[in-house]
């Protein structure tokens, strides 16, 4: 336990140190947000996008999304919550997690959920892909709000999720 506590620890800081010395701004409702420079800005794929990523992942054939939206409390955190937890098919059991984190007395909300998820836009046809997890974050900006969001294949997912939470509280990282 001592061992995996140690490599979890040092893990983490190596992340930490890498997002700080190596990071590119985004702004997104009057935040700035810091995203590792080996990251890319794409172009958006919908009106509703304020901005997106491409992260790249080892051995994956193309980069997973980040995408950005921001808008006023469209339904307030646990609507939105709900709303990204409806994306996966309840069978087989869909595994989520809902953290709330102090960012300097800043409530960000972060949601991990994996299963199947109906991949497609809100009002399509939707393509179920088995196997995937999402990573949303949810952080109050003045009236609005930002919206992180990022889905792929789990094993994927898994090796940016460190990042992904350094990326939703950077804005107020001192």
């Amino acid at each position: 336990m001592k061992h995996l506590l140690t490599t979890t620890f040092i893990a983490l800081g190596l992340t930490a140190a890498v997002l700080a010395a190596d990071t590119t701004p985004l702004e997104a409702s009057g935040l700035t947000f810091k995203y590792p420079s080996a990251w890319t800005k794409s172009a958006t794929t919908s009106m509703m996008r304020v901005a997106t990523l491409e992260a790249k992942v080892e051995g994956a054939e193309k980069p997973l999304e980040v995408a950005f939206f921001s808008f006023g409390a469209a339904g307030g955190v646990q609507a939105n919550v709900d709303r990204w937890l409806g994306q996966f098919a309840p069978e087989p059991k869909l595994e989520s997690k809902i953290e709330e984190l102090d960012a300097g007395g800043v409530k960000v909300t972060l949601v991990t959920a994996t299963g199947t998820y109906n991949d497609g836009p809100p009002m399509g046809a939707k393509t179920p892909k088995t196997g995937y997890t999402m990573l949303g974050a949810i952080i109050p900006a003045g009236e609005n709000n930002v919206f992180i969001k990022l889905t792929g294949p789990k094993d994927q997912v898994a090796t940016l999720a460190e990042v992904f939470k350094q990326l939703a509280l950077s804005p107020f990282a001192k």
